[in-house]
């Protein structure tokens, strides 16, 4: 099922990338050498087998151009990301990565992601080592954080005490137990392990074989009717059809991904697609068949066309359908309809079983530290090592505390408030659908701010929405740094995807339950006039809207072009 099939020549031509691949003996690289180095920084092939272990060679932006000036070198640094299947973290768990925060990281605080892990940034080279020596030692790892490869897979963070949940959740760990590197070489690195004899590395990576996938494969597992974690933005996206309290079986998407370069206009968004049904207990042989039709299939040559997407397109679904049932050995079943009826982040209070429940901690853009308004940090922190609570990360940058007792609620709730922690009810609709990306000043590909940009858009804009009577509306803005996607942001109502510094281009018309990618509405608009650009639209939203239309909905259904026409003819 995992044997290598023969592709195309063309697909044979490897990239730089690819050829760093293959001679780093399974992600070993000379990173143990490079440790020793006395240097702040990898080199560039380090950097790249780097990212199989979950770490992301940086520099503080901030600081560029004054070093710059200084004739000194930029400061380096390092991005760790964890892998945590399904966000699921014990109370130990997430008070070592608390205490991590405080201890390696210059910045000292937690950064939640949008695939339910948690990334520390500002790591200096010289505590590396210690930092993922610590991550190990909590039972978690970095390796398949980054990377060529399966990355963290994710699902619904509601938890439950229904027999589907935990039934979802053993596929999930299958799941990555299986797509996980196998490389010997983590723990030689990192944990020191024994190093196994030259050439014995030889068979290490079952799946993946020398060369790993030709770009990251990111797998997804929804619950038919809830789309909180935007499924169809997934390579490989898994729809759990339940009757009663069990799994039946599972409806398989392919070929999804956020990702695009805005200067290459071939490059694009894509929405995966639903291609077959399979039995609960086929699942696993089927996730590994697609992931052996990339691993085979993809584009090693160029980069920018290497993801599961572009494979897809160029050859057809009819194509996928029959490689994928070739490799099973046996015909497709056809997928089944999908209907979806929520969205959202599963904030505020839920009763997750008698007596309990679990609470919806809003975390702006996923950033946990302590400012002078909110101690989201500390507070946390607290309520965790006082109640003990399990902790789960959600798609949409937020935490869950679940196994609370009900007794604990109204305890747990006013640490929060005493901490300027809000509730969600003291929250607008549109603050608790809006996400943002890292950006600057720590992301290398960034040209436009967005972590530290939504904040001040924010008021703005739920001004604007209430002006209109909107307030209410349930509309999502997501916000990027750059065109690569990682807030998803082109499957909002609204998005704004920086292209350079202090100016976005403008997506719109995605629908709130994340089955439609928006459309390019303009380009280059200053960040101050951003609020400007969007207020004749929910204008005209507010006023021609039919009932339940959402905004993403009116505006795909009246289409962007009358707007575009509105605004040149005020120009001239």
């Amino acid at each position: 099922m995992t044997q290598e099939r023969s592709a195309p020549e063309a697909v044979k031509k490897e990239s730089k990338i690819e050829v760093i691949k293959r001679n780093s003996r399974h992600l070993r690289g000379t990173l143990e050498e490079a440790l020793q180095d006395g240097r702040p920084l990898f080199d560039e092939d380090n950097v790249q087998v780097l990212k199989f272990h979950g770490v992301y060679q940086q520099d503080d932006r901030d600081l560029r151009q004054k070093l710059k000036k200084e004739g000194k070198e930029k400061h380096y640094m390092m991005m760790v990301r964890a892998r945590i299947p399904g966000g699921v973290l014990t109370p130990e768990q997430y008070l070592a990565f608390d205490e991590l925060a405080d201890r390696y990281s210059e910045y000292g605080s937690l950064r939640i992601t949008t695939r339910q892990t948690f990334q520390l940034h500002g790591i200096l080279k010289g505590d590396l080592k210690a930092t993922i020596r610590a991550i190990n030692e909590a039972l978690l790892t970095t390796l398949g954080g980054c990377g060529d490869q399966v990355r963290n897979t994710i699902t619904c963070a509601a938890p439950g005490h229904e027999a589907y949940h935990a039934e979802i959740r053993e596929d999930l760990l299958a799941i990555v137990d299986c797509a996980s590197a196998k490389t010997h070489g983590y723990h030689e690195i990192w944990l020191d392990g024994e190093k196994l004899p030259l050439g014995a590395e030889a068979g290490e990576e079952p799946l993946y074989g020398d060369i790993y996938l030709p770009r990251k494969f990111k797998i997804a597992i929804a619950i038919e009717g809830d789309n909180c974690l935007d499924v169809y933005a997934n390579d490989l996206g898994i729809v759990a059809h339940v009757d009663g309290e069990h799994v039946t079986g599972y409806t398989l998407l392919v070929g999804g991904g956020m990702g695009r370069t805005a200067s290459v206009k071939d490059t694009y968004p894509r929405l995966a697609t639903p291609v077959a049904y399979v039995e609960r207990h086929e699942l696993l042989e089927a996730v590994v068949a697609v992931i052996t039709v990339q691993r085979d299939y993809g584009n090693r040559a160029d980069r920018r066309y290497a993801r599961f997407k572009y494979t897809l397109d160029e050859r057809g679904i009819d194509w996928f359908r029959a490689e994928l049932a070739a490799r099973l050995g046996r015909p497709l079943a056809e997928p089944r309809p999908l209907h979806w009826q929520r969205a959202h982040d599963h904030l505020g209070w839920h009763v997750q079983r008698p007596g309990y429940g679990y609470l919806g901690v809003y975390v702006p853009n996923g950033r946990l530290r302590d400012t002078e308004t909110a101690r989201y940090k500390s507070a946390l922190r607290e309520i965790v090592a006082e109640f003990r609570p399990s902790v789960r990360l959600t798609t949409q940058q937020n935490i869950i505390l679940a196994d609370l007792p009900e007794a604990a609620r109204p305890l747990v709730e006013q640490k929060l408030k005493a901490a300027g922690i809000p509730l969600v009810d003291e929250l607008s609709a549109l603050r608790q659908s809006a996400m943002a990306c890292v950006a600057l000043p720590t992301c290398g590909l960034a040209t436009a701010e967005s972590e530290r940009a939504l904040p001040g858009l924010l008021p703005q804009f739920e001004q604007l929405f209430a002006d209109y009577g909107l307030a209410d509306e349930r509309i999502s803005i997501r916000m990027t740094g750059c065109p690569n996607g990682c807030a998803r942001p082109y499957i909002g109502d609204i998005a704004f995807v920086g292209r350079s510094l202090g100016k976005y281009d403008i997506f719109l018309g995605g629908d709130f339950y994340g089955t439609r990618l928006n459309q390019l509405y303009k380009e280059l608009v200053p960040i101050d006039q951003l609020v400007a650009e969007i207020r004749p639209l929910v204008a005209a939203y507010a006023a021609e809207r039919q009932p339940g239309e959402g905004f993403g909905d009116y505006c795909h259904r009246v289409g962007l072009e009358r707007f575009r026409t509105a605004a040149a003819g005020e120009l001239r």
